[in-house]
């Protein structure tokens, strides 16, 4: 398998990202926001998180209008696997990959702890590792998480198995208590925590690993 993890300006996760990817087998290859076309027999793009353009406008506003955001944009129209984090969830809504917006936190306050989940779905190479209703932590942190999208939507992803994750105990107000959506073919992931931050013991758990192990299945030679 081979994952681009994209780079943009604020980005503060991409390393932790390529490490996930490397320690699920991947060979990674990193990707700056000015290139214009993702690197030859890419399996998967990775969106990390952190402040891309420091939040200017919206968050994930600019970078979706970054040269590499319409190779992504038209990497998962042909059915590639796009996995976004965080700031990548954000810039994943912004360029219409997935519908919704993320809101401030209904606190107004940056939230950043371990959190919960539940796995709503298990349809779909990122949450097949896991067993359905299976409760697992991974940590989060932002400010702007709060999911949001109008009832017909909310309703729609919910009666097509769409929600990959929902929050037990919700930090930032989130609609339906959703944590992760998944686009209509299941091979794009949006996700406000991050499991690339839960894959060693050593930092606290590896809830995290079934998201890059599914992937692993899933793309793997036959």
């Amino acid at each position: 398998m081979k994952a681009a993890v994209i780079t943009f300006p604020g980005s503060n996760c991409d390393r932790d990202l390529a490490v996930a990817f490397e320690a699920a087998g991947a060979e990674v290859v990193r990707v700056w926001h000015k290139d214009d076309a993702l690197p030859a027999g890419t399996d998967v793009v990775g969106l990390p998180g952190g402040f891309s353009f420091g939040d200017y406008l919206r968050c994930g506003a600019i970078a979706a209008r970054s040269p590499i955001a319409r190779a992504v944009a038209d990497f998962a129209q042909r059915g590639g696997y796009v996995l976004g984090i965080c700031n990548g969830f954000q810039i994943l809504l912004e360029t219409g990959l997935l519908p919704g917006a993320l809101m401030r936190n209904k606190t107004l306050r940056y939230v950043c702890k371990p959190v919960i989940l539940d796995v709503a779905s298990t349809e779909s190479a990122y949450t097949e590792a896991y067993a359905p209703g299976q409760r697992v932590t991974i940590p989060v942190a932002h400010h702007d998480g709060n999911y949001c999208a109008d009832e017909l939507t909310l309703d729609r992803l919910e009666g097509e198995g769409r929600v990959a994750f929902r929050y037990a105990e919700n930090p930032n107000g989130s609609m339906r208590d959703i944590a992760g959506v998944l686009s209509e073919n299941r091979r794009v992931l949006g996700m406000m925590p991050h499991p690339e931050r839960a894959i060693d013991p050593h930092h606290g758990g590896t809830d995290g690993r079934g998201v890059f192990a599914g992937l692993m299945r899933a793309l793997a030679p036959v």
